[in-house]
């Protein structure tokens, strides 16, 4: 993958948090940010979340999980 050098101007408080974060961590800024968008666009609008991903197909097709979740709070609040 091709990459490119961005400046950006942000706060002092901001760019010593993520120094810190990042050396913490074990990683680099650079990383760090990388991560950050790559969150932002598996979350994107339509996107599925990736915990999501990984509990799709745990509920079998032919039952209507929505319906059972209405009769829960339904049974709940009662």
């Amino acid at each position: 993958m091709e990459t490119r050098k961005l400046t950006v101007r942000l706060p002092q408080e901001e760019i010593e948090f993520a120094k810190r974060y990042a050396r913490e961590h074990g990683i680099t800024v650079t990383a760090l940010i990388d991560r950050y968008f790559s969150r932002l666009r598996a979350t994107a609008p339509g996107a599925v979340h990736p915990e999501v991903e990984r509990f799709a197909g745990l509920v079998p097709e032919h039952i209507d999980a929505r319906q059972l979740y209405r009769e829960h709070l339904v049974d709940k609040h009662r």
